[in-house]
């Protein structure tokens, strides 16, 4: 009776080169060669959603890793060097940052130690929720946020602060780049004195210390060296309420800094091309016109005496037009009332709640003997505190130009639709028909004089000679300065704090720039933020130090074609016991066989039987004509399935038709005996691992049931979730792929999953892969460029 049931088959139409089991769910995100993510359901691996490679993200996807309670999923992309954090729910970016070099590993942990100071911590709540208003839900009528947010709720961007106890996004790359974010949004390390390229890295849940795999290459027609780093990174654990504390304001600062910057999306998506019509319409108008006098003297005469030019009355009646006119005005206060709504509710809202965190992160800097040792700086965040100061008073700079600019165009836009009816000869409404007095004359004569001025230096920047519209020039994406910027003449504020030297130089006031934009602000007050809180990451990072290095064994040239993120060594790291774990292969007389090496997270202590080598006797009984003794097995693949389980994928060493790969499951109970206690390897560190291996103990193991044969199946790599219980098994041609439930065993299902598949393919669902005998001959007989490919996917929602 085969073990385990089967519950899913698959042919896909790209080679998969990742795949990870979700930790909360059944679900499985995969990574594919055409740079495209998916995630599929346990049950017949139906697709939930699929997010295709675009030139923004990126297109060569080389890591992927869930956050632990499984509502994020993050990947790595080679060819832009950013991460992704992805939400599960919809196949949009919720938040994104860029690394130095290119990402080969990630791992995503949590922080399982407790304490009564942390746990006071997570239960008690957050005290802004106390003291500062909810944040306004962004609008889901932009295109921006609309891909991001759900039609339920759209208030997705805080799922990135996630729970409250400490989870760390580990990255690894080439060159012996390490970095740790924690929440997976800010960067509170940056590790040092590794080298090589991470081929895997596992962040201790206690956080005391970090074990990593490189593979180190001198030259590149020299085989690599696969090489084992334990680091100490004991200022973590030492540190950890502060750490988690210090963490979370990050956290809760990144996320207001992308709440800041969707909501400035949307401003910029609220202004409209169409309100630039009446400087391109003016502009054009100074070009084709042969009198000499200006267009602020044509709109002038218009006002005072009633009469236009042929000229004035050609651009009003013909390209204007009435319709159009009306058409502008509505546009201008739709949009502006949309912009206004947007700064007040949401610009100002979050840079208030990014002040007060800013604030609290002040006040711990300010408690040495806490903080002092992690890096924080209180001068830097108080840099941080004016930029945000500086933002505010842009964000109140924009809102007074609205107001005003509103005000403007509601009055010349009435008087000159009136003008314009009585051009064309058409009925004036009475409410419209009343004479304009002499304060109504005033306004609309002070607007075109201050707008209607032909700027020649303005046509050369920007190509127009005109800038009616003020509001546009705060949200362009510029260095340039303000083409209109706000005027100062006559401000008493501003005349007084020009002639105090004293208050000119004071802490107390924000500094204020007139000649920029609102988006320019923005990007400065996110470099000096980024900037303060850069210093833990460089603090902590320095006193991370080696402990251990190991050099396993030189990789073989027939690895070359094998996808980098399936290759062995796996790193696991035992929660209870706070052992590491190393598993990796190495050859002997022709057979894989697999390594286990163990390592206390308290680097100045050992573990006994360190390492051990595991050798699989004969279960396979249906091959009469062999002894027991010629039935060797190689290991392809394993992965930690538990603590106390490693989940192998095995082979016959020698490979004929008929042969069969294996799905097994190695408990450790089976190797860790107590046979052979006072045979200890003992370590040449001048020497490679492969060297010594004939020093090392090998246990010989017997499975009994936990196995099954993986029949017309070039098994290779297996996926698992311990947790959920689940497998996933990808064959060697990285298409075809069989999911498994790992803790049922397969009695008597089998006919009747033949008759749901069979409803089902009457159902039209041709991409499952079925299991009668004549397609396993046929899948079995043929080659990779053979095998038939996934058609048609069908994408189903999360809800169950």
């Amino acid at each position: 009776m085969p073990a385990f049931r089967q519950v899913g088959e698959k042919q896909l139409p790209q080679e998969v080169v990742f795949m990870a089991w979700s930790p909360k769910r059944d679900l499985i995100a995969l990574a594919n060669r055409a740079g495209e993510v998916l995630l599929h359901r346990l049950a017949n691996f139906q697709r939930v959603w699929s997010l295709p490679p675009n030139e923004n993200t990126g297109k060569e996807v080389t890591a992927l890793a869930w956050r632990p309670d499984g509502k994020i999923l993050a990947f790595g992309l080679t060819d832009t060097k950013r991460i992704i954090l992805c939400d599960v729910e919809k196949p949009e970016s919720l938040h994104s940052f860029s690394v130095d070099l290119s990402i080969t590993y990630m791992h995503w942990m949590e922080v399982t130690e407790e304490s009564s100071v942390l746990t006071s911590f997570y239960n008690a709540e957050d005290e802004s929720n106390l003291l500062l208003p909810k944040l306004p839900a962004l609008p889901k009528n932009y295109s921006t946020t609309a891909k991001i947010f759900s039609e339920e709720k759209s208030d997705e961007i805080m799922k990135l602060l996630g729970d409250v106890r400490l989870n760390a996004l580990v990255l690894g790359g080439s060159s012996g780049f390490i970095e740790i974010y924690a929440y997976g949004m800010f960067k509170i390390a940056t590790v040092t004195g590794v080298a090589g390229s991470c081929r895997g890295l596992c962040l201790s849940s206690d956080l005391k210390s970090l074990s990593v795999i490189t593979e180190i290459q001198d030259s590149s027609d020299s085989e690599a060296e696969i090489t084992y780093f334990q680091l100490d990174t004991s200022l973590l654990s030492s540190y950890l309420p502060e750490v988690t504390r210090m963490a979370r304001k990050f956290t809760h600062i990144s996320t207001l800094l992308q709440y800041i910057k969707l909501s400035l999306t949307c401003m910029c998506e609220a202004w409209e091309e169409i309100l630039m019509q009446m400087d391109s319409r003016l502009t054009k108008f100074v070009q084709e016109k042969n009198t000499t006098t200006s267009v602020q003297d044509e709109f002038m005469q218009l006002l005072l005496w009633g009469k236009a030019s042929l000229e004035l009355q050609a651009l009003l009646m013909n390209q204007l037009t009435v319709k159009g006119l009306k058409k502008l005005g509505q546009s201008i206060e739709s949009s502006y009332s949309s912009i206004q709504k947007l700064v007040i509710s949401h610009l100002q809202s979050g840079s208030e709640a990014l002040l007060y965190h800013l604030s609290e992160l002040k006040g711990m800097a300010l408690w040495k003997q806490k903080y002092e040792s992690l890096g924080l700086d209180a001068s830097g965040i108080e840099e941080a505190i004016t930029a945000v100061g500086s933002f505010i008073l842009k964000a109140n700079e924009l809102l007074q130009v609205i107001d005003s600019s509103m005000k403007n165009f509601k009055a010349f836009f009435r008087w000159l639709y009136v003008a314009m009816l009585r051009m064309s000869e058409d009925h004036v409404l009475p409410e419209l028909n009343k004479v304009m007095t002499q304060k109504d004359i005033t306004f609309v004569a002070d607007f075109l004089t201050e707008h209607f001025n032909e700027a020649p230096e303005l046509y050369n920047r920007k190509g127009k000679y005109f800038n009616v519209e003020r509001v546009g020039q705060y949200l362009k994406d510029e260095d340039d300065d303000l083409v209109s910027p706000p005027n100062t003449e006559g401000n008493q504020w501003f005349n007084f704090l020009k002639n105090s030297t004293h208050l000119k130089e004071s802490p107390l006031l924000f500094p204020y720039y007139p000649e920029k934009s609102l988006h320019f602000v923005k990007r400065q007050m996110e470099g000096v933020i980024d900037q303060c809180l850069q210093k833990p990451a460089d603090v902590i990072g320095k006193s991370v130090h080696q402990a251990v290095r190991m050099s396993l064994y030189k990789t073989s040239q027939s690895e070359d074609s094998t996808p980098q993120l399936f290759k062995l060594p796996f790193l696991w790291n035992d929660k209870t016991s706070n052992i590491h774990y190393v598993l990796f292969t190495m050859l002997e007389n022709s057979i894989s066989k697999i390594y286990i090496l163990r390592r206390h997270t308290d680097t100045s202590r050992s573990v006994s039987n360190g390492i051990l080598a595991v050798d699989f006797g004969n279960f396979l009984n249906n091959s009469i004509n062999e002894s027991s003794d010629s039935r060797c097995y190689s290991c392809l693949d394993a992965h930690f399935y538990d603590d106390e389980t490693v989940t192998v994928v095995l082979k016959e060493s020698v490979e004929q038709e008929g042969k069969e790969r294996v799905l097994a499951q190695l408990p450790l109970s089976s190797v860790y005996t107590d046979e052979d206690q006072d045979r200890e390897f003992i370590w040449d560190s001048t020497k490679r691992l492969d060297e010594q291996s004939g020093e090392i103990s090998t246990r010989t193991v017997f499975l009994e049931n936990q196995w099954r044969v993986l029949e017309n199946m070039k098994a290779q790599y297996v996926s698992v979730n311990g947790i959920r219980k689940v497998s996933c098994v990808l064959s060697s041609n990285l298409r075809h792929v069989r999911v498994f439930e790992m803790d049922v065993e397969d009695d008597g299902e089998v006919e009747e999953e033949e008759e749901e598949e069979t409803t089902q393919i009457a159902a039209g669902e041709p991409d499952e892969l079925h299991q009668s005998g004549d397609n396993q001959d046929n899948v079995c007989g043929a080659s990779a460029e053979e095998l038939p490919d996934e058609t048609e996917e069908h994408e189903s929602s999360l809800d169950p």
